[in-house]
């Protein structure tokens, strides 16, 4: 049955239009985004199987051109598609970051080091520079390691501190194994870093490991 046949008020566009975006499910966002299925299903149809196959829209935006070009119904274009709406929405976000107090936006710092960092299947160390308002003025990965740890290096963090003339930062990591709590070795680089960059009068006003489906945030914590 095509969806044009399901009841108005089961279709996604109009419950869209009808509840918000924030009503759909994952499955039924990204039907109104693949707009048309294939022989014998829906969009709807097509949409769940993405999921199945990547287990979340995280997964989704992960998949490689070979990952998501093997799904029947998916080919170059789509994928294209696909990365350029994630790409838009961390565009969005770090625009919103750039005009306000991100240490006063802590849920939007974490949804934009959701979308910078855990779709990475390497763990990578990146960095929120700031200015004296904690407006953001870049995000950089600086260190990238093997699939369990990376090496972080102080004396480039700082330096590259000031040649942004950055006053605080926003230290971030990512866990590819899915586990958000920080090891012994992210507390004691996080007080290493800290200590470093105090030096220059520099503050980091928190630390932030990012997992597949979670974050972890140091300055809620108590931790810095």
């Amino acid at each position: 049955m095509a969806i044009t046949d399901w009841p108005e008020q089961e279709r996604p566009r109009e419950k869209l239009l009808r509840a918000g975006a924030a009503r759909l499910s994952d499955a039924e966002l990204l039907a109104i985004f693949l707009r048309v299925g294939i022989a014998g299903k829906t969009a709807v149809d097509l949409a769940r199987d993405l999921m199945r196959q990547f287990k979340s829209l995280n997964g989704v935006f992960a998949a490689d051109l070979q990952e998501m070009t093997a799904v029947p119904g998916m080919g170059v274009s789509k994928y294209c598609q696909l990365q350029a709406v994630l790409e838009m929405s961390k565009r969005a976000l770090g625009e919103t970051l750039q005009q306000s107090d991100s240490f006063r936006s802590p849920n939007q710092v974490k949804d934009y080091l959701q979308l910078q960092l855990s779709q990475r299947q390497r763990e990578v160390f990146g960095i929120m520079f700031l200015d004296a308002q904690n407006r953001l003025i870049a995000f950089e990965t600086l260190f990238e390691g093997s699939l369990m740890q990376t090496s972080v290096y102080p004396r480039e963090v700082v330096k590259r501190a000031l040649d942004l003339n950055a006053a605080a930062l926003i230290l971030s990591h990512n866990h590819p194994g899915g586990n958000a709590l920080p090891s012994a070795a992210d507390e004691q680089l996080t007080q290493c870093l800290k200590e470093a960059l105090n030096l220059v009068d520099i503050r980091v006003l928190d630390h932030i490991i990012v997992a597949k489906q979670e974050t972890f945030s140091f300055s809620e914590q108590g931790l810095i």
